[in-house]
């Protein structure tokens, strides 16, 4: 038996010391393995499931001890959940991303910690990067480029960008996926499905196999530049009448489904107030065409960008124009919406506006909300039942209503996620799109102003009649439609000048006096 036991031993050391010796070797990191990082998450969950089983076995539930030891809970969970992001980086990261917009959606200390990881992004060494480009484009660095910056512009979970110039003297942004994320995205989103399937069983009333279903579908489309490329010129298109909006242009010839080469255009992040006023930038100016642009997306063309974080879009003058100018990156992820669900949640949002309760549970019903239709409209607007109850376009937000709408998103989390597993697939991003937003003007602070209702109301306007011409034959229901659309818009115009005028009396009256 011993001496069985020496020859297994002796043969266990063999081929461990072979296999370092090949890893060593190969230079292969170990983080790229798929059993270390599924072991890391199966430790990971593990050891946050044993902290929400045992931390709260001698703690009234409802005391303020109760409360304060489970943010304590929640932080240290977020920051585990942090910590494994980083370690396997790639689509671990992207999936942390998405949870760290949910502002209104999860607890305080999940997105506050995880919002870091958009700064945690690994980088691709210049090796890895060459060997991408002789892979895909078929040459090396020199023939392709005049120069070429090694040290990246930015960095992000799956692909890091690089300043260049073209023999022609153009100057150029070059996209290049990290060489590991393709191969490792599948077995992560299985090892996340596995994990949050066992966390579901443990606990009933965390449902976040949503999560999972969203990677699934999108990581593919992320993943292709080709198809980024197009969302990119679909979307210059579709909004070409905002001279506003910048959308660098694509060189075609210069990319594949892991590089995307593109017109550079650089500026200051779009929550970036000193960069602004640095650059005599107007803050409500870029707040309002924001909303403009975004509206004009959701309502009217139902193609919505759904990753606006401060990163993608960039504010900056216009080198030609001189003028304030918005430019939108990173086109990889967007939401097409079905033509009936644009409509009913025009029709939602239009009595969310107005404080129409009827219209409110009726068309959040249509959304599949069901009983919910309180939680969902709050979870959408990010206001208080009883500023939804007045008419969200009405009430002025204030700290301690958002206060209340934080601390409610841990209180009441089973019922979010129940929610959210409730609502068509289409539904998720855009809560999470309207998380970046609301971010975004948090920080400028034009959150919940009378323009981007005003602009939200316009394009409802317009999308409700577009569709409703559609589904009629009669020339004269038509024309009716139109003028109705006309009407309503004239007095949404007479609103705005009746707000002007206000606004301008105000500034005015203390100068008089």
């Amino acid at each position: 038996m011993a001496n069985r036991l020496l020859k297994v031993s002796s043969l266990a050391t063999a081929v461990l010391a072979s296999s370092g010796l090949y890893l060593y070797s190969s230079h292969l990191d170990l983080s790229d393995l798929s059993v270390i990082r599924f072991g890391r998450a199966v430790a990971t969950t593990a050891v946050i499931s044993y902290d929400y089983l045992t931390a709260f076995r001698h703690v009234e539930n409802g005391t303020d001890e109760y409360w304060h030891l489970k943010s304590k809970v929640h932080r240290r969970s977020a920051e585990r959940l942090r910590d494994l992001c980083c370690a396997n980086r790639g689509t671990f990261i992207k999936v942390g991303q998405h949870l760290g917009a949910l502002d209104y959606l999860l607890p305080e200390e999940y997105t506050s910690t995880l919002k870091v990881l958009h700064s945690r992004a690994p980088e691709s060494s210049m090796e890895e990067i060459q060997q991408v480009i002789r892979e895909d484009l078929g040459k090396e660095l020199s023939e392709l480029f005049l120069s070429f910056e090694e040290k990246p512009q930015g960095a992000a979970s799956l692909a890091q960008v690089h300043k260049a110039v073209l023999h022609d003297g153009k100057t150029v942004a070059v996209k290049i996926q990290h060489p590991k994320v393709q191969k490792q995205s599948a077995n992560d989103i299985l090892v996340m499905e596995v994990l949050l399937k066992a966390v579901h069983w443990l606990f009933p009333d965390f449902a976040l196999m949503w999560l999972v279903e969203e990677a699934k579908k999108n990581m593919p489309l992320e993943l292709d530049f080709l198809n980024e490329g197009r969302n990119a010129e679909k979307v210059a298109d579709m909004l070409a009448h905002f001279h506003f909006l910048k959308i660098p242009m694509i060189h075609w010839n210069l990319s594949t489904k892991r590089i995307l080469t593109m017109e550079f255009a650089d500026g200051g992040q779009v929550n970036d107030r000193d960069y602004m006023q640095t650059h005599g930038i107007n803050v409500n100016e870029i707040s309002e065409n924001l909303g403009k642009m975004y509206s004009e997306m959701i309502f009217v063309h139902g193609f919505v960008h759904c990753d606006p974080h401060p990163g993608n879009v960039l504010v900056r003058k216009c080198p030609q124009t001189k003028k304030n100018e918005i430019v939108l990156l990173d086109h990889g992820l967007y939401q097409v919406l079905q033509p009936d669900f644009r409509l009913n949640y025009c029709q939602l949002w239009q009595a969310l506006i107005k404080g129409d309760m009827s219209g409110v549970e009726r068309y959040s019903r249509r959304l599949g909300a069901g009983d919910l239709y309180p939680l969902f409209a709050c979870v959408l607007t990010a206001r208080s039942w009883k500023a939804v109850n007045a008419g969200i376009s009405s009430v002025p937000v204030t700290r301690s209503e958002d206060i209340e709408i934080r601390t409610n998103a841990g209180l009441y989390l089973p019922q979010i996620s129940d929610l959210l597993n409730r609502v068509p697939r289409q539904m998720l991003l855009l809560l999470k799109t309207n998380d970046l937003l609301r971010g975004i003007e948090t920080t400028l602070q034009t959150r919940a102003s009378s323009s981007s209702f005003i602009n939200m109301s316009r394009c409802c306007i317009r999308a409700i009649a577009r569709h409703k011409r559609t589904k009629t034959q009669s020339r004269r229901r038509r024309v009716q439609i139109t003028l109705a659309e006309s009407l309503s818009l004239w007095k949404l115009y007479m609103y705005e000048l009746f707000l002007w005028l206000k606004g301008s009396m105000t500034i005015l009256m203390p100068l008089l006096h």
